[in-house]
């Protein structure tokens, strides 16, 4: 494809948020937009907080924790998010891409696969289990919503987070999973120094081009 034929993106990069107001921006925002509305790539560190997913079961906090612990409405089960991680938030017009909620979840996935691949660090996919994973352990998590055939919430990439919070989950509901980091793996990088490069391996799979905020 030529840079002119592909869909326009909006990208915003918003800094350290705290969680419950993005997520409320996050539905206005779905709730609002028309057929003319372009979609969107939020990008942004969370203030330290647990997310449970809509179906998600609290029995997989399994230690008791002063941060807050939201009741949110996308899918999966317990994470944590904060200061180090990175969030990318997809907010897309699925019906106007032709674009179906796994295809969303895996170009996501490889997206994030790619971007590992730059610094040298092979990563994979598990289809019974989305997220991303390097020698068995997550790196990165994906849960999602859609509404008037709108996805948000999305994804979240470990670069240099303080990985003891989640000692007090099983993360993603999976017992014992362990979890890694890109600092863990020797990359010395911030959020905002891996941002821009998600974000083109972000467009690439969804064919996107980018009008930057």
């Amino acid at each position: 494809m030529t840079p002119s034929s592909l869909d326009p993106l909006r990208l915003h990069y918003l800094g350290l948020r705290n969680y419950e107001s993005t997520w409320q921006a996050m539905r206005d925002f779905t709730d609002l937009r028309d057929d003319a509305t372009l979609d969107e790539l939020w990008l942004l560190e969370h203030y330290p907080v647990y997310t449970l997913g809509l179906n998600g079961d609290i029995r997989h906090l399994i230690k008791a924790t002063e941060l807050p612990v939201v009741q949110t409405d996308r899918g999966g089960q317990i994470t944590w998010h904060g200061p180090g991680q990175l969030i990318a938030y997809p907010l897309i017009d699925l019906r106007r891409k032709q674009l179906g909620i796994r295809a969303l979840v895996t170009a996501l996935e490889n997206s994030v696969i790619g971007l590992l691949k730059q610094y040298g660090i092979a990563a994979e996919a598990r289809r019974e289990a989305p997220g991303v994973y390097v020698a068995g352990r997550k790196i990165a998590s994906v849960g999602l919503r859609v509404r008037r055939s709108c996805s948000y919430h999305g994804l979240s990439l470990n670069v240099n987070p303080d990985l003891s919070a989640f000692a007090a989950i099983n993360p993603c509901g999976y017992a014992g999973l362990e979890v890694t980091s890109l600092a863990e793996l020797g990359i010395e990088a911030r959020p905002q120094d891996v941002a821009a490069p998600l974000a083109v391996e972000i467009m690439q799979r969804l064919s996107f081009r980018s009008l930057a905020s």
